[in-house]
């Protein structure tokens, strides 16, 4: 599901440093049951090329959520097909 407004989280780095960034989108996959998202740096939203980046990500009950490293080719291709999709549409 492609958001509409901007969005924007807080993830901390390893450091614990924390960053703000831009929610491009977000998507479920049923087959798998796993749901992912795009996020860019706030600061970089607005430039031509900026750095992407993608995780996994579960929601907890309490409507926080946790990010995943996403570790397999399998899905980081799944992730950039989305992207070029995404990319193709606008």
């Amino acid at each position: 599901m492609a958001l509409e407004e901007k969005e924007r989280i807080i993830i901390p780095d390893e450091n614990g440093d924390e960053h703000l960034f831009e929610v491009l989108f977000t998507f479920d996959v049923d087959e798998t049951e796993q749901s992912y998202i795009a996020v860019v740096p706030a600061e970089q939203a607005e430039e031509e090329e900026v750095e992407v980046y993608a995780f996994r990500y579960e929601e907890q009950e309490n409507e926080d959520f946790t990010l995943y490293p996403i570790d397999s080719d399998e899905e980081w291709s799944m992730v950039e097909e989305m992207l070029n999709t995404l990319a193709e549409e606008e």
